[in-house]
C-alpha cells in the first residue's frame, strides 16, 4: 500500500468510525436485538461504550489520517470488539449474526493493520511504542 493510499485509507477508516460510533451510540438496543442480545441485559450499555471509543477514534484519524497511531488506536478497539463479540456467541439467540459481525470485524481489522503497517513505512517507525529513539545507546 502507498503512502497517499495508506493517508487516503485513514481518512476513510475515520469516518468510517464516526459513522459507526454514531449509530452505536443513537441505536444500542436495536443493535443489540440484531445481534439477538439483551438490551437490558448490559448490552445496550456496552454498545454505547464502544460507541463512545469508535466516535473518539474516528475524531483523531479525520484530524490525523497519516498517523499511524491514531490507526493502531483502530487495531485496539478492533482487538476490543472481536473480544465482545467472541463472548456474545455463548449468550445470543442469533448466533449467525454474531458471527456474520465477526467476520466483519476481522475484515476491518485486516484493513486497520495494513493501513498502519503502511504508514508506519512511510514514517520509519516500526510499532507506536517506537518513539525514534532507538539509536539511543543506554549510559
Amino acid at each position: 500500500m502507498s503512502a497517499s493510499v495508506a493517508k487516503q485509507a485513514g481518512l476513510g477508516l475515520g469516518l468510517f468510525s464516526l459513522a459507526l460510533g454514531a449509530a452505536e451510540l443513537m441505536a444500542p438496543g436495536r443493535i443489540a436485538r440484531a445481534l439477538g442480545l439483551n438490551p437490558e441485559g448490559g448490552a445496550a450499555t456496552t454498545l454505547k461504550a464502544f460507541g463512545l471509543r469508535e466516535a473518539m477514534a474516528g475524531a483523531m484519524l479525520v484530524r490525523g489520517p497519516a498517523l499511524s497511531t491514531n490507526v493502531w488506536n483502530r487495531v485496539l478497539g478492533d482487538a476490543m470488539d472481536l473480544g465482545a463479540l467472541t463472548l456474545a456467541l455463548r449468550t445470543t439467540r442469533k448466533p449467525g449474526a454474531v458471527a456474520g459481525a465477526l467476520a466483519f470485524v476481522g475484515s476491518v481489522t485486516a484493513l486497520d493493520w495494513w493501513t498502519a503497517r503502511a504508514l508506519d513505512r512511510e514514517t520509519g517507525r516500526a510499532l507506536p511504542l517506537d518513539n525514534g529513539m532507538t539509536d539511543v545507546q543506554p549510559a
